[in-house]
């Protein structure tokens, strides 16, 4: 099987591909789709290439063990929690400090401080609206992510839910709305 072959099937249906059949070349699709990202998230955390594709590997194979014990429905965010928990317990483990603090040897200047900042208030951000999202309603939280995160059209929703096209705008309007709320609400409470 090769990816290009498969591009045109959503990462839902490949999941559920892999949990009707248990075949691990519908995993090995879906994770080619998202290399590039994996490698993007170990190099941020990490900085240095071979570690970051090391970990990618590792990520690879705790996806397909993880898998195969539970369902997963929205797989990019899911699969991208993973390497960024796999990155922070290497930081901590070579570090031997917690993952929230930043190693001094990578504070430079004041330019890379503020850098570093804005870094990590997008980690606490992404962090708040993860939490967020599993907040919300199941049709809410489902269309959300599949127009935002997966970005499909509302016909593509349409058709992959089952809901009205009325019922889809509304779900994203109200998800999009409670979605802000509750990233507030944590946020300040942080």
């Amino acid at each position: 099987m090769t990816s290009d072959r498969y591009q045109h099937i959503s990462d839902s249906a490949l999941l559920e591909n892999f949990y009707s059949d248990k075949n691990n070349q519908w995993l090995g699709i879906l994770l080619q789709r998202y290399t590039l990202l994996l490698f993007g998230v170990c190099m941020k955390y990490l900085k240095n290439e071979e570690e970051a594709k090391d970990s990618v590997q590792q990520v690879f194979l705790k996806a397909i063990a993880e898998l195969q014990k539970y369902r997963v429905e929205y797989f990019k965010s899911w699969v991208y929690m993973v390497a960024k928990n796999h990155c922070l317990m290497k930081l901590r483990d070579r570090q031997g400090r917690s993952p929230a603090q930043l190693p001094e040897q990578t504070i430079g200047p004041e330019e890379d401080i503020e850098s570093k900042e804005n870094h990590l208030n997008k980690d606490r951000l992404l962090d708040a609206m993860t939490a967020a999202l599993d907040e919300l309603n199941k049709e809410q939280k489902q269309c959300v992510t599949l127009f935002y995160l997966e970005k499909k059209s509302y016909q593509e929703i349409v058709d992959n839910t089952g809901y009205t096209m009325m019922q889809v705008k509304s779900h994203i309007q109200n998800g999009k709305r409670n979605l802000k709320i509750l990233m507030e609400r944590t946020l300040t409470n942080k």
